[in-house]
């Protein structure tokens, strides 16, 4: 009995704070365990919160921040003092092999995307794609070195051109569509980019396929829910790959 409360009483206290500042909008996530038990969103960092995430789950004992841009250091220095607290950088442990030509250029959540690979399917030749801003296809090897991989325009952008470079296409905005032919503009225009980007998708994987062995794929990203009916492989889905990732990346610290 004594066994089982101390079991529980660790999963308990094993909650971790996770921070993902973007391009457009930052991500909080409070992790108990493997599980997601909290999640923010917000346009930029807000101390407030962060408070109140620190309020509602006092047994936070550690935290990791990614962040495209420069984080406020007040709650930097809060999140320091109160637990174990990571930015991931260049310099930070990684639970693979990096073998990128570039590291310095590499986007964190490309780094957080390979690691959550390389936990999910060890020892798998992986390529994971997130689609988001970007599309973005990440392969891991086997042998857990990150190779790199491909980035293309995501659905929002691809809409957007459309619209900004040319005189009479009007901007449309993103919906699902079950359909080939469109029938007007604005269908037609859905359908191209839709459509488009799935066969892109479809065809990158069969490219690795042909490559990689015993290839797994694992689809992410904001706009995955767009792809995830369209493409035909056996694929793992899951939105927060990125989130998890920088949680797989946390962990990884801890233990080293």
């Amino acid at each position: 009995m004594n066994s089982v409360f101390l079991s529980l009483e660790n999963i308990f206290m094993n909650q971790k704070i996770i921070i993902d500042v973007g391009n457009t909008r930052v991500k909080y996530a409070v992790f108990q365990g493997e599980e997601m038990i909290s999640f923010f969103t917000s346009p930029n960092p807000d101390l407030e919160i962060i408070n109140k995430l620190l309020k509602k789950f006092p047994q936070i004992h550690s935290g990791i921040l990614s962040s495209v841009k420069t984080f406020p250091k007040d709650i930097e220095d809060i999140l320091t003092a109160r637990c174990f607290f990571i930015q991931l950088g260049e310099k930070t442990p990684l639970p693979f092999y990096n073998k990128y030509q570039t590291p310095e250029t590499l986007g964190n959540d490309r780094l957080a995307i390979a690691a959550f690979s390389q936990h999910f399917f060890p020892d798998k030749n992986v390529l994971a794609i997130s689609a988001g801003t970007t599309i973005t296809y990440d392969f891991i090897n086997q042998n857990r070195e990150y190779l790199g991989g491909n980035i293309s325009p995501g659905l929002q952008m691809r809409l957007k051109a459309l619209h900004q470079f040319t005189e009479k296409l009007p901007l449309i905005y993103l919906k699902d569509l079950d359909y080939l032919i469109g029938t007007s503009t604005e269908t037609s225009i859905l359908s191209g980019v839709l459509n488009g980007a799935a066969e892109e998708i479809a065809g990158i994987i069969e490219q690795y396929k042909k490559q990689f062995e015993g290839l797994k794929i694992i689809l992410g990203g904001g706009d995955y829910k767009y792809f995830d009916k369209r493409l035909k492989n056996n694929i793992f889905a899951s939105p927060n790959i990125v989130l998890e990732g920088l949680k797989v990346i946390l962990d990884f610290n801890e233990k080293n």
